[in-house]
């Protein structure tokens, strides 16, 4: 069965970081790109980061270019993403999906297309 769990969030103050995890299982992790995704209260879900697992390429939204950073241990079957100078409009749900590296490099990051989404972690930012 494939599982996906994002981790990690919670209540931060303004300028400070946090790392979301998002562990994987049922799959062969180095053969999918896991994105993350972030909604907002009363806006739509926005796709912020990717990492292509079969040859690490990465891919940042502008909106997070520069603070957000996306990595991955395949050992542990895990994708990180760790937030920096975190903002009060960085305050969403971020949800993690994947889909098999071959498709993801044809038609980019796209959640409806995503196969596999785990369950989001809420992140809420204080100013």
């Amino acid at each position: 069965e494939v599982q996906l769990q994002a981790s990690g969030g919670g209540l931060v103050q303004a300028g400070g970081s946090l790392r979301l995890s998002c562990a994987a299982s049922g799959f062969t992790f180095s053969d999918y790109a896991v994105g993350w995704f972030r909604q907002a209260p009363g806006k739509e879900r926005e796709g912020i980061a990717c990492i292509n697992n079969s040859d690490g390429s990465k891919y940042y939204a502008d909106s997070v270019k520069g603070r957000f950073t996306i990595s991955y241990d395949n050992a542990k079957n895990t994708v990180y993403l760790q937030i920096n100078s975190l903002k009060p409009e960085d305050t969403a749900v971020y949800t993690c999906a994947a889909l098999r590296s071959y498709i993801y490099r044809e038609i980019g990051l796209r959640y409806d297309d995503m196969p596999y989404r785990g369950k989001g972690t809420l992140v809420t930012v204080s100013s």
